[in-house]
């Protein structure tokens, strides 16, 4: 699935929204705009996400996911140092 590794794969399909969301506030995205259900995160350095925000203990599928780390263009590494995943 992806660039990554089933193990980080299996990992990240059970971090639910407020895991997700913490992550990207430590690696300074700010809540920039809230629509429904959507928000959007900004980086300083120009990258946008969109999360869908239901409830904080929902988790999201593997397209989202996908869509998710494209977006914050996070590696491995970047994930280990956000505590994602092992």
């Amino acid at each position: 699935m992806g660039s990554f590794s089933e193990n980080i794969w299996k990992q990240l399909k059970n971090k639910t929204t407020g895991e997700l969301v913490a992550a990207l506030l430590k690696d300074g995205f700010e809540l920039a705009d809230k629509v429904r259900t959507e928000r959007i995160y900004r980086h300083p350095d120009g990258r946008k996400v969109s999360i869908h925000y239901h409830e904080s203990s929902e988790t999201y599928g593997a397209k989202l996911l996908k869509a998710l780390l494209k977006a914050t263009e996070w590696s491995e590494e970047d994930m280990r140092r956000l505590k994602l995943i092992k």
